[in-house]
């Protein structure tokens, strides 16, 4: 498979710009999606040719142009089922076949999982976690697929887009591939990683890319920041500085709003969207309004204890290769990320680990579930895994799980929100050797699996996200709807039910 004909939202112009300040659909994605029924070309001059005339109806102008995407399902409910045979039936449910180029998707090779509700495309960092439960159902097949469309997507475009659409070519998301084939290879052997390394380092390549070009003059080139004493770390980025074609008008009103630089702050919230923690007080200089937002100015600590595992696993494949130079090579580098998370990212006064403010020199003040991942790759230490801890336990456990920051924003990725990834790495996070707060892990796996069981008994669905402070509430905030399916909470659900 080959993809040659994709469509870029470009050479829909200007009908899409139209169409998506229009308010027609609710969505702004909905557009975004639909398959065009003629030549592109065509389209549009007939667009062009008609908008202006009496009578003219942009909505069934799209009607009879487009196919329209399907509303998202809300009507699958357990039908009085346990839990896990619910999520072990939804894993069809959720399955897409092989994709032929139509629209904005970008085709894959192999079945694949999608979230479920509005998200129709598979996305990169909530794949791992779906993953994790894909495993306890012993779906080996649909895991290894998933691994296969990953790593043609890295050898098509040279990274993982956000998600399988061209409108998300400018942006990646949390790296969590090389997590996914260690994954595979706890169950088809040590010879997988061997089988992917060309894409971990493509992977790792897009990551730090213009890294030789950077100078005190010159800190930044993408996702590649340079720090004050020559040491490399990565930040969240985007190639591109317009509205988010899938919250197109939403963008465009932030932005006016904010009364900032209008491609500054289009580059800031696609970051942040690449982030994953779309939206969170996390990325906001003021720790409330998003029109402050500052993402591509920060050094995320969970950024870059992800490339930091990355580059350990690269050194210890490339030694099992016999490569002993590059493992050499790549053992140095994760030395020294190890030491520049420690130096810019610890604080050793307030006892956690922070964002880093490299403009202003100076550490982020937002509290965050992000500062768990350096006990999840297990680069804290004794002191520090239990500082946070403490922190943890104390200001972010709630009945029903871990908050994601102390933050009301309203944002989805603020107070009261608790999302099932992070639950995920904390649990990890607080399990590892040689930490062992196994009070605290249980602590959140359990608080976190009665809310999941608490509102799949109310509703008989599983939800991308949930109140962890009123269980009886449901989450909220953010550009859209909570959604329901949903791919990554099914995984934690499952793999956590394992442990339990």
């Amino acid at each position: 498979m080959k993809v040659t004909n994709y469509l870029t939202l470009d050479q829909l112009s200007p009908l899409y710009e139209d169409v998506q300040s229009s308010g027609l659909f609710a969505d702004s994605k909905y557009f975004v999606d639909t398959i065009p029924l003629q030549p592109v070309a065509a389209i549009v001059t007939a667009y062009n040719s008609t908008k202006t005339t009496a009578g003219f109806n942009l909505l069934a102008f799209i009607e009879s142009h487009f196919q329209l995407p399907p509303e998202p399902d809300s009507s699958y409910r357990s039908a009085n089922k346990p839990i896990t045979l619910h999520i072990s039936e939804l894993w069809d449910i959720l399955t897409r076949t092989p994709d032929r180029e139509a629209g904005s998707l970008l085709p894959l090779p192999h079945p694949y999982l999608v979230p479920g509700g509005r998200f129709r495309e598979v996305y990169y960092w909530d794949s791992y976690f779906t993953m994790l439960g894909l495993q306890v159902s012993k779906r080996i097949d649909i895991i290894e697929n998933m691994v296969n469309n990953f790593a043609y997507l890295i050898d098509t475009f040279g990274f993982i887009p956000n998600g399988n659409r061209s409108y998300y070519l400018g942006r990646s998301q949390p790296p969590f591939f090389a997590s996914m084939v260690l994954l595979l290879s706890e169950m088809k052997g040590d010879s997988i990683l061997q089988q992917y390394l060309p894409q971990l380092e493509k992977e790792y390549r897009f990551w730090m890319d213009g890294e030789e070009q950077l100078s005190d003059n010159v800190p930044t080139h993408r996702r590649s920041v340079r720090m004050p004493d020559g040491s490399v770390l990565n930040r969240y980025w985007d190639d591109f500085d317009t509205p988010r074609p899938e919250a197109f008008i939403e963008d465009q009103h932030l932005a006016s709003r904010s009364g900032r630089n209008l491609s500054e702050v289009y580059r800031h919230i696609r970051a942040a969207a690449e982030s994953g923690w779309d939206f969170s007080s996390r990325w906001f200089k003021d720790g409330n309004d998003m029109g402050t937002i500052q993402t591509t100015d920060l050094i995320p600590v969970d950024l870059n204890c992800l490339l930091c595992s990355m580059e350990m696993l690269l050194s210890i494949t490339y030694g099992n290769q016999g490569n002993n130079a590059k493992s050499e090579q790549l053992f140095a580098r994760f030395l020294q990320r190890k030491t520049a998370i420690q130096k810019y990212c610890w604080n050793e006064e307030k006892g956690f680990y922070f964002d880093y403010q490299f403009r202003e020199n100076r550490f982020s003040e937002a509290y965050t579930l992000a500062s768990v991942f350096p006990l999840f790759f297990a680069l804290a230490d004794m002191q520090q895994a239990s500082k946070v801890a403490d922190i943890i336990e104390n200001r972010f456990l709630q009945p029903g799980g871990l908050l994601t920051t102390l933050q009301h924003t309203g944002q989805q990725w603020d107070a009261p929100n608790g999302w099932a990834p992070l639950q995920w790495i904390a649990y990890q996070a607080f399990s590892r050797v040689p930490y062992g707060f196994h009070a605290l892990a249980k602590k959140i796996r359990d608080n976190w699996m009665h809310n999941n069981e608490k509102v799949y008994a109310a509703t008989g669905k599983l939800m991308e996200k949930y109140n962890v402070t009123d269980t009886g509430s449901q989450a909220g905030g953010g550009e859209y709807p909570n959604q329901d399916g949903f791919g990554w909470t099914n995984g934690v659900y499952l793999k956590f039910r394992s442990l339990s």
